[in-house]
């Protein structure tokens, strides 16, 4: 029985490094778009319907890409989509938060000193917001706002900011940062699904029928990949964060949030810049560097329960049975000695400012919520805690094991 959490570990960690290669993919190739778009130039004797080319050298050889407007005359035989990478990114994301966020919804998900939710209450509000995100922002991008590129960001930013909030209501810190990347990755993905691709198969399908495209197609694509362009650093620094407590474990963790996707805006608004005229305007460094201090001043205020809190939350039923389960007091004992130095809600450790992950164990209940972490880390493996800080006895690590054990086997020791 107690063998599971290892296999869903790997499975877990399987899904992340699927999830990461596709999202390197999709990212680099849209990286790529953008540059050559913004980098094309003008030339003589291009085709007919010819909007820009360009030249480039790599791994050897030469390219010549020549980019058309709505389309070239005739269908091309040999024709590439790009699409996969997106798809199977969202894919992959949207596995890897059902199989963290909501079969481990009770300690990764909920925060009870937040709201006081069932499992699955906290499960429909979280796939519920992703979907109803996406239909109302694609209902503003179909609204005559279309029309108006930076109002619409506008109201896009003021959307995520709400959304940063509503969720740090409801969620942990790291699940509120990671469903607000999610929500936007939704979004992205959406684009490229509903609106880029569609739009992109109608133009084929005219070229087909011997029909002249209309150019409305690609102005749709173009804006919702100037949105996906505008959006990708941010998500991933969401995606990220959840390793970081100074992002995540604070009060104000959705202001650090709200201000990342400004630093996104500032950053691409260099490269797209220096792709398209050669030289990027410098006032978004200063810009960037200001806002990132904002953030780091933000991260210092606490976040989280307190030890008293802690100690008054009322236990789960699988805690109730880790607690009653023999070896318990060895066990915490044990991770009191060894962890707490660190795990706690003011690390003793010189530098540290927020226990390592935003995982707190000092208080019965706290150990109890992460027993199969600990289980993990410092009983079946020794990754914690780090040799370099405490030697930790081995009869310890065996204490944790065999309680952990007991628990999972039904109180069998």
């Amino acid at each position: 029985m107690y063998d599971f959490a290892i296999l869903w570990d790997w499975i877990a960690f399987s899904i992340r490094w699927l999830h990461v290669i596709c999202a390197m993919a999709w990212i680099g190739a849209s990286f790529f778009f953008i540059a050559l778009d913004l980098g094309l130039k003008q030339a003589p004797n291009m085709p007919k319907g010819a909007h820009g080319e360009e030249w480039q050298v790599h791994g050897g050889g030469f390219y010549h890409i020549q980019k058309y407007l709505v389309a070239p005359e005739n269908m091309p035989e040999h024709l590439i989509w790009h699409k996969w990478q997106s798809y199977i990114t969202w894919v992959s994301g949207a596995a890897l938060l059902m199989v963290v966020y909501w079969v481990g919804g009770e300690l990764f998900l909920l925060d009870p000193s937040k709201a006081d939710l069932t499992l699955w209450q906290g499960i429909l509000i979280s796939g519920g917001s992703l979907t109803l995100g996406w239909l109302a922002y694609d209902f503003l991008c179909k609204s005559p706002l279309g029309e108006k590129p930076t109002l619409l960001m506008l109201l896009l930013f003021v959307i995520l900011v709400v959304m940063s909030w509503g969720y740090n209501q409801i969620f942990t810190g790291r699940a509120a940062l990671l469903h607000l990347g999610a929500f936007t990755a939704t979004i992205m993905t959406g684009n490229v699904f509903f609106q880029i691709m569609p739009n992109q198969r109608v133009v084929v399908a005219d070229l087909i029928a011997g029909r002249t495209p209309d150019a409305k197609y690609g102005k749709i694509a173009k804006l919702r990949s100037t949105h996906n362009n505008y959006l990708t650093l941010p998500v991933v620094f969401l995606m990220l964060a959840n390793h970081y407590p100074l992002a995540f474990a604070t009060e104000y963790s959705w202001i650090i949030a709200c201000l990342v996707f400004l630093t996104g805006v500032t950053i691409r608004h260099y490269f797209n810049t220096m792709h398209a005229t050669g030289a990027g305007p410098n006032w978004t460094w200063p810009v960037t560097v200001v806002i990132m201090l904002v953030i780091a001043w933000l991260s210092t205020y606490p976040g989280g329960d307190t030890y008293e809190e802690s100690e008054a939350r009322a236990l789960s039923v699988l805690e109730q049975s880790y607690a009653a389960a023999p070896g318990f007091e060895d066990a915490y004992d044990a991770v009191i000695s060894n962890c707490s130095m660190c795990h706690s809600r003011e690390p003793a450790w010189d530098g540290m400012h927020w226990a390592p992950k935003g995982v707190v164990l000092e208080t019965e209940a706290d150990v109890l919520r992460h027993a199969d972490q600990i289980y993990l880390q410092a009983g079946l493996s020794h990754a914690m805690p780090p040799p370099s800080a405490v030697e930790m006895d081995m009869q310890q690590r065996l204490n944790i094991v065999s309680w952990y054990h007991a628990a999972r086997d039904g109180g069998e020791g």
